[in-house]
């Protein structure tokens, strides 16, 4: 019998056989424990053969075993040697039930994080890879052109207002030189020393970096 039952658990793929037999082993005590609690089997109770309980199940005696060894980890019942297995305990079986589920939900959530450490790590190694193109772009870039363009806006507040780039002394005061100036929507390229700001005009200019803080001063 013991052949037949192995024979007929194996007709279902498997490609992790230890693993299955663990899962089903452990289901078939969790039904077991489910019968005790709903009344099927009672307190005191002697079950039936590993034998008979194997045909039901239609699982091998050695899984009947291990099913009834897993139960009486928790006193549910009492493995007997050469008279069988009998209910010890109502209240032990809900514990059993009550503690697979937790198990089984731990599990989803190890399961959960181990996805979320995995999708995290693919999205560091994406960041990385854009970074890393990022930087190789502005390197590029810094290459080609080693004095950035600065914009500017003049405010209503600014004491710029009606001066022109030549009454600032703006190269000089600054080290940028205004390339363009933005106002209502044209553009003024190349604007001479005499053209006078007004507010609102986005100065377009080119220089150092330490040009920031002096163009900021000078027009602020």
């Amino acid at each position: 019998m013991n052949g037949k039952a192995d024979k007929s658990s194996d007709l279902k793929p498997n490609r992790n056989p230890r693993k299955q037999s663990r899962a089903i082993y452990e289901r078939i005590a969790v039904d077991i424990a489910c019968r005790i609690v709903q009344g099927d089997f009672t307190e005191g109770r002697k079950l039936s053969g590993r034998t008979l309980m194997s045909g039901e199940y239609g699982v091998s005696p050695e899984t009947i075993r291990r099913s009834c060894a897993l139960l009486e980890e928790m006193d549910v019942v009492k493995v007997v040697q050469n008279s069988g297995v009998v209910v010890q305990s109502v209240a032990q079986a809900a514990a059993f039930i009550e503690a697979h589920e937790q198990h089984d939900e731990t599990k989803k959530l190890l399961y959960r994080m181990h996805q979320i450490v995995s999708e995290n790590e693919e999205l560091n190694r994406e960041l990385y890879s854009i970074a890393k193109q990022v930087f190789s772009i502005n390197t590029r870039f810094a290459q080609a052109n080693p004095f950035p363009i600065f914009a500017y806006t003049i405010s209503e507040e600014s004491k710029a207002i009606g001066e022109s780039l030549g009454s600032l002394r703006f190269w000089q005061a600054t080290k940028a030189t205004v390339v363009a100036i933005r106002r209502e929507g044209r553009i003024l390229l190349s604007p001479g020393p005499h053209e006078p700001l007004s507010s609102g005009d986005t100065l377009m200019m080119v220089g150092p970096q330490d040009s920031v803080d002096r163009i900021e001063e000078l027009l602020s």
